[in-house]
């Protein structure tokens, strides 16, 4: 996610050189430096002065990534890692600093993600606005005032690219069961998913039944086909798959550390 961060704060005309990555992999900082010019380094620094700074670790990295961190008061800092509260990131950050949870997604690599943003009540307006003029760079924004709800925004945006990717992948083996070879049948695929999408965001006026609607036709090939989905329960494999995602981002959330004597 990191990488999709850089690439759109780039595109939005940021300089490369006011960008400072910190990478434990040393191979990874020089690949990111090499490829979008920005400062990327192994060694953290005994103190940062940025006004904002994004943690784009996972969640089960994070304890150890903050336990020397140092940054000003009044910095914002933005968490990516899902579950982890604003409570527990706070156990280990100065006393004071601004703190925003969000959930971007992986198509935010080439501008078109979607990103939920959290802050708990009483965040300074500007704040806001910072940490969503960085995300915004990666796609649209939308702001919860239920942290909890978080969760359910990892099971649906979140992990959701790779439902339609799965999704695609088993159409594409569909089609070589019917006999297309197998290199046609994903082209066949990738294509369908791309102007799926492409329809539903050049047409927001029309729901996604509606969208659906237009294309099956009645006693048509695909009404066949949306029956068998139906006699296959797909709504509700749909249900279980997001309750599964909703429950691991849930689980993640494990108690939080004490926070350092000093800062």
């Amino acid at each position: 996610m990191a990488a999709a961060l850089i690439s759109g704060l780039l595109r939005k005309g940021h300089v490369p050189g006011a960008i400072n990555v910190i990478e434990r992999d040393a191979a990874r900082a020089a690949q990111l430096a090499a490829d979008y010019g920005v400062n990327a380094s192994t060694a953290q620094p005994g103190h940062l002065s940025h006004q904002i700074v994004v943690l784009a670790v996972k969640p089960q990295h994070m304890h150890e990534a903050l336990r020397n961190l140092r940054v000003a008061q009044d910095c914002t800092v933005v968490s990516v890692a899902a579950g982890l509260s604003v409570a527990q990131l706070a156990g280990d950050l100065p006393q004071g600093c601004t703190i925003v949870r969000c959930m971007p997604n992986s198509p935010a690599l080439v501008g078109a993600g979607m990103t939920v943003l959290f802050a708990p009540a009483g965040t300074p307006q500007a704040a806001r606005a910072q940490a969503q003029a960085v995300l915004a760079t990666a796609g649209p924004c939308e702001w919860l005032d239920d942290e909890s709800l978080l969760d359910a925004v990892t099971a649906i945006s979140g992990s959701g690219p790779a439902y339609f990717f799965r999704f695609a992948e088993a159409l594409a083996a569909a089609g070589t069961a019917l006999g297309l070879p197998a290199a046609m049948a994903e082209r066949l695929a990738r294509q369908t998913l791309v102007g799926a999408g492409a329809l539903v965001q050049q047409q927001p006026q029309d729901s996604l039944a509606t969208l659906r609607a237009n294309v099956t036709s009645k006693g048509g090939t695909t009404e066949a086909a949306l029956a068998a989905f139906e006699d296959g329960q797909l709504a509700a494999r749909v249900h279980d798959a997001a309750q599964a995602a909703a429950k691991r981002s849930l689980a993640l959330r494990t108690p939080a550390t004490p926070s350092r004597e000093t800062h």
